[in-house]
């Protein structure tokens, strides 16, 4: 499972997988109600990247698809009901991530990072302004920068440059 993510083992990979599920729930719920044209984007966008991202990232989001709907569904059901004990619970499981991405190989956890980010921004826009596309909630623009992970920057070598 995920050849390409050395440095951690296969309890943290499956943390990484579960956080894209997570991060679905936390911008959706984050304005008190998750709405489905959210997680409908969210699950489309996890067929989309498995194909169209990152290469590096390719056979991570073949992974998050297998399953994504089924842990999407599992998530919703297993927390709080209530907006904010359910985006504290979330916030405090995303804070765990911090480890196994700054084990992973530099590119690849700068680019799993960036697309963490970028995830949950898709998702904010997704439902709400204009046809209902590209309006962000006061709520979700706090979380939607994910602030609870550390940021990983690409390093870049001299020789590379």
């Amino acid at each position: 499972m995920l050849d390409n993510f050395t440095g951690i083992d296969d309890t943290q990979k499956k943390q990484l997988i579960d956080a894209i599920a997570q991060i679905t729930v936390l911008i959706a719920g984050a304005d008190g109600m998750i709405d489905t044209a959210e997680t409908a984007w969210a699950s489309k966008l996890t067929k989309i990247r498995s194909y169209a991202s990152d290469e590096l990232l390719n056979e991570f989001f073949k992974h998050v698809g297998k399953t994504f709907s089924e842990d999407l569904n599992a998530e919703i059901l297993a927390l709080p009901k209530e907006t904010d004990p359910r985006t504290q619970l979330l916030a405090e499981k995303l804070m765990l991530l911090n480890e196994p991405l700054a084990k992973l190989p530099n590119p690849i956890g700068a680019s799993l990072y960036s697309s963490y980010t970028s995830f949950a921004k898709h998702v904010a826009e997704a439902s709400g302004g204009f046809l209902r596309m590209w309006s962000v909630s006061g709520e979700e623009k706090k979380l939607m920068s994910l602030p609870m992970l550390t940021p990983i920057e690409l390093i870049v070598e001299e020789d590379e440059a």
